[in-house]
């Protein structure tokens, strides 16, 4: 969310954010229905001044007592209408400002979609086989490690069973994750996943990617990323600016309903509804050097844990259609599948300014004395299974195994995954 009083001195700026996201948003309506608010409250407050003065007089037993009290009743009706109007207003109000689009970095390209995003950054040479190489779900069904037939039966589309070594090899993926990012500075969180709506609109979810969310039959919602439970976390807190940065990895399952996506990458692991992610997430200073450097720094760890597992990928800064309401710049890391000849995203490291944090109402007092909105950042840690992809057909062998990256070896205990 952005401060109105900003929206109000930058309306041009906002408009051409709005353009550049891709996004409908009439920033002239806003400002008219402000303008509306704005005289809603202070006739009220008007009002209320003066049954107050009334109330004193009537105590005070000055005038005419049936006087004032008709005078009363009569500002009260009168006020008691204007309320309820004003009520209308800022419902409508707050709806409209919550869908105010974030300004976009300057380095931001422009674009319609995603297949406009820029190329940075190439790592790794394009596998290459001696042999003709399968995709990750022939390899995996044929050393029995996966199951998308049972899955299918019991969840639906979308649905896969991982069995044994595949189910060794997440496992083994997590605990290095956890050591690499721990080594980082960053403290490992388990949250909740069923969260409350407010901690859905405060980060961003809300109302742009509802339609996304599973929701449960109390009016929550399972969260798609541990973003959500973890911006959540300092919700209403004025933190410790000596604390600052703060930073979490949080690992968690993770839904999505993926609307919208009912034909595209309909095979395998590439997309589905029930996942597991590390992310991270920052919280910092009100700064847009802050935010920039520690933006670089989140999306290279992700870059320096995908040449550990020496996995070749690009990383990507999305075009303006493909940013989020809330995001000012966005990397994307995606890995080189081979048997699609293809980079798939594996990762999304975001900055947002104060644009989660106003709405969640997370500070911190400045040296100044002030309080100010702390600005966050996120990205992911890594996601499975999507990242066996890549893993199980870079690193296929000629005979059907699956050769085990070096650096999980001492995570799986094993170097080779081949037929029983």
């Amino acid at each position: 969310m952005l401060d109105i009083h900003f929206i109000r001195e930058n309306k041009e700026l906002v408009k051409e954010a709005a353009q550049k996201k891709h996004v409908i948003f009439d920033v002239d309506a806003l400002i008219t229905l402000d303008d509306k608010r704005l005289s809603l409250a202070r006739a009220v407050e008007d009002k209320r001044a003066l049954q107050n003065k009334a109330s004193e007089e009537i105590s005070r037993n000055e005038g005419s007592r049936d006087a004032l009290i008709s005078k009363m009743q009569t500002l009260k009706s009168e006020m008691e209408k204007e309320e309820e109007e004003l009520k209308l207003v800022m419902g409508e109000w707050r709806n409209m400002m919550l869908q105010v689009p974030n300004i976009p970095d300057v380095s931001v390209p422009d674009g319609e979609s995603d297949a406009e995003n820029k190329e940075v950054k190439v790592w790794g040479g394009k596998t290459t086989f001696d042999f003709e190489p399968k995709d990750h779900m022939e390899v995996m069904k044929n050393l029995e490690i996966v199951d998308f037939e049972r899955g299918v039966k019991v969840h639906g589309f979308r649905g896969y069973f991982l069995i044994g070594e595949s189910v060794q090899l997440s496992f083994a993926i997590w605990n290095y994750a956890l050591d690499f990012f721990s080594k980082k500075s960053f403290m490992p969180v388990m949250p909740p996943v069923i969260d409350r709506r407010e901690n859905f609109i405060g980060t961003g979810m809300i109302p742009q990617n509802e339609d996304d969310l599973y929701k449960t039959q109390d009016g929550n919602y399972l969260a798609g990323t541990a973003e959500v439970p973890l911006m959540g976390f300092h919700m209403n807190e004025v933190l410790d600016k000596s604390k600052l940065p703060l930073k979490y990895l949080g690992f968690s399952p993770c839904f999505r309903l993926e609307i919208g996506s009912y034909s595209k990458d309909v095979k395998g692991l590439i997309r589905v509804n029930e996942f597991y992610k590390l992310e991270q997430l920052i919280l910092c200073e009100a700064s847009h050097e802050e935010s920039v450097k520690l933006h670089e720094e989140i999306n290279r760890n992700i870059e320096e844990f995908i040449e550990s597992l020496k996995i070749p990928y690009r990383t990507v800064i999305n075009c303006g259609a493909d940013l989020g309401l809330g995001q000012v710049k966005k990397y994307d890391v995606e890995l080189w599948v081979p048997k699609e000849g293809k980079y798939r995203e594996i990762s999304s490291a975001s900055y947002f300014h104060d644009f989660q944090t106003r709405r969640l109402n997370i500070r911190y007092k400045g040296d100044d004395g002030k309080l100010h909105y702390a600005h966050s950042l996120n990205s992911t840690a890594i996601s499975t299974p999507r990242l066996l992809v890549s893993l199980v057909e870079n690193y296929q062998q000629a005979d059907g195994s699956i050769k085990i990256p070096e650096v999980l070896v001492p995570y799986i205990k094993k170097e080779v995954i081949s037929r029983k």
